[in-house]
């Protein structure tokens, strides 16, 4: 028996298992798989079959995006395939050694300087906006949503999201906000027109300001609302703010600058502040991505230079740059749901995101392009619902040191030490 022979019986013993009939049409013309699939895998070298045996899922959506496998049928069912061909756990628990630990820093320091980050931000951030404004609400709110009641459309789970962030932040009429890394406007204007803080944002993306720009100019908020093209490093105001976010955005920062990042949040934040953090953290304790060839499509695809930690790191850090943590809450599932939102919403524009991308870059880079970000919006939801990767949402104080500052003696901060603020019914309207 030829080594192909072994692979294509390796594969279709393999694909009697799946919980979704998938249908194989091997380079040879051969088919082989469920008569009535829900998926079809057209293959067109053997290399991609390698890797289908291997289960190495990363490589074979490299093998979908550059057209070495065309894949049809619905990416639900494609992912749920996907999902049951891994070898294994795609993260990892165990601890690291020394030199993975210093080769992995050494990596991480290498990939995050100020120039490398602004190319990688605007390498996702400034694909299209006509083509992200297809697939997200009409905020543009790239970020986790907040189903506070089940029956939400992702437009209300959006603005539950930012008025769940901006009530932890207890804004209040007046306040100094800075929103680090505020993408296309949603928490900024949020906070600026229902909670009436001076709102400052920041962001390395090019479109996003652009836009961010114009509707501050249309809503009439010029005066307490800007929004500057700027790293976080380089921020240096007058004065602290009284609040601070960052969501979204930590992912990018890399784990060798992680304290150097909270120490300067700190300093952003006046004594006695609040600072949140809304971030993507790793489903394991060790991998700082997916495994099974996953975090290196999106390295390649979608997000040069991100990095995920486990949030127990990720509280190891804030702590080491003296913040204190008053709250932590995972909407893992949330997230699962809004990717698959997002994903949905793309799968019904194929041809009219195919028509968008295609303005700036041809037809065949849109390809590309789209199907690397269907490959990318399904597994990540898919990802988020078994617990792969998580999403948490951590509250911090910058103690001021006044045992008297606050509602409780020793708080050192205005947070009260309790969630009942929270659920206080309906947001400030301050305008």
């Amino acid at each position: 028996m030829t080594t192909m022979s072994i692979v294509q019986e390796r594969i279709a013993q393999r694909l009697q298992t799946l919980p979704v009939p998938v249908t194989l049409q091997l380079p040879s013309g051969e088919r082989v798989g469920a008569a009535d699939a829900a998926v079809a895998l057209i293959i067109r070298d053997a290399k991609a079959l390698a890797e289908l045996a291997a289960g190495q899922i990363g490589a074979l959506g490299e093998s979908i995006v550059e057209g070495r496998v065309r894949f049809e049928g619905a990416v639900r069912d494609l992912m749920a395939a996907a999902a049951a061909l891994l070898p294994g756990s795609p993260i990892q628990q165990g601890e690291l050694g020394w030199w993975t630990r210093t080769l992995r820093r050494a990596k991480s320091l290498a990939a995050h300087t100020r120039e490398r980050d602004a190319r990688q931000i605007q390498f996702h951030y400034d694909v299209s906006d006509a083509f992200y404004a297809l697939w997200l609400d009409p905020r543009r709110v790239y970020s986790c949503a907040y189903y506070r009641e089940s029956d939400f459309t992702l437009a209300q789970a959006q603005e539950a999201k930012l008025d769940h962030i901006c009530r932890k932040l207890r804004l209040q009429p007046g306040e100094r906000f800075l929103d680090i890394g505020s993408g296309w406007g949603g928490l900024l204007l949020w906070a600026a027109e229902h909670y009436g803080v001076d709102a400052t944002g920041i962001t390395l993306s090019k479109n996003q300001h652009a836009h961010v720009q114009r509707l501050i100019e249309e809503k009439g908020l010029a005066g307490r609302v800007r929004v500057d093209l700027r790293d976080y490093r380089d921020l240096q105001p007058a004065e602290p703010f009284d609040k601070v976010a960052s969501v979204g955005m930590f992912e990018h920062v890399g784990r060798a600058h992680m304290v150097d990042y909270f120490s300067i949040v700190r300093r952003l934040v006046r004594p006695g502040g609040l600072v949140m953090n809304h971030g993507i953290t790793s489903g394991g304790l060790a991998n700082s991505q997916l495994g099974a060839g996953m975090g290196d499509f999106i390295e390649k695809y979608i997000f040069p230079g991100g990095e995920l930690l486990h949030v127990s790191t990720v509280l190891h850090d804030l702590s080491q740059a003296g913040l204190e943590l008053a709250d932590a809450e995972n909407l893992r599932p949330h997230y699962a749901r809004t990717l698959w939102a997002w994903s949905d919403a793309l799968e019904s524009q194929l041809d009219a995101a195919r028509e968008i991308l295609a303005r700036d870059g041809g037809p065949d880079r849109a390809e590309r392009v789209l199907q690397a970000y269907r490959l990318y919006l399904a597994g990540c939801a898919m990802s988020f619902e078994r617990g792969w990767i998580s999403l948490h949402q951590l509250l911090a104080t910058r103690p001021d040191g006044d045992l008297e500052t606050g509602e409780i003696r020793g708080a050192q901060s205005v947070y009260p030490f309790n969630r009942e603020y929270i659920y206080a019914p309906g947001p400030s309207t301050a305008q």
